[in-house]
């Protein structure tokens, strides 16, 4: 087993025309060998199916969360070979890749990344309306910024009057008395 639970999907191509296949789900490896012109969506869908049914007879086997310490602490090889006859079966509904059956699954696949897809652009779309909305509040600041900078402004001009203001009308009617005193 690996030590991450990540699920990872890969194909690796090799030189005589064939292709392996493989997934990893719940920190097992999962792989197949097909034929280079074999879709890869089947054989992922037939490794989901196998993880799927391999899971669940583990789970089935050894509980919930005993699985994992059961596939642990496994030593002998091919311990689980009893599950041979359910990889075969389902080997079986996948040889055919024009089968209706195929066909169907993989019209049912690209229907789910169909509509996750038109979630995801949806969600993007949404995103885009809420950007559109912040542009607007954050041009409303600005414009409201100036405002209050130019009452910020006039605040210290008012503010300066009524702190200097008496003085230098005192020091202009001093002026203007000592002016009408001596000049006029």
């Amino acid at each position: 087993p690996l030590q991450t639970s990540a699920s990872a999907k890969l194909s690796i191509d090799t030189t005589n025309n064939l292709i392996f296949h493989y997934l990893v789900r719940d920190t097992l490896v999962h792989l197949t060998l097909t034929e280079r012109s074999y879709p890869k969506r089947l054989a992922f869908l037939y490794l989901d199916e196998i993880a799927d049914a391999f899971l669940e007879s583990l789970v089935n086997d050894h509980g919930e969360s005993g699985w994992r310490t059961a596939l642990a602490t496994t030593a002998r090889p091919y311990a689980f070979i009893k599950f041979d006859l359910i990889i075969q079966r389902r080997r079986k509904d996948f040889v055919d890749p024009t089968s209706r059956q195929n066909t169907t699954k993989l019209n049912e696949d690209l229907a789910d990344i169909q509509s996750i897809m038109r979630k995801n652009i949806n969600e993007v779309l949404d995103r885009g309306e809420k950007l559109e909305n912040v542009g607007n509040i954050s041009s409303n600041l600005v414009k409201e910024s100036k405002k209050f900078k130019w009452g910020a402004k006039k605040l210290t001009w008012q503010a300066m009057v009524n702190q200097y203001g008496p003085v230098v009308a005192a020091g202009v009617f001093v002026v203007f008395v000592l002016y009408m005193k001596f000049f006029w």
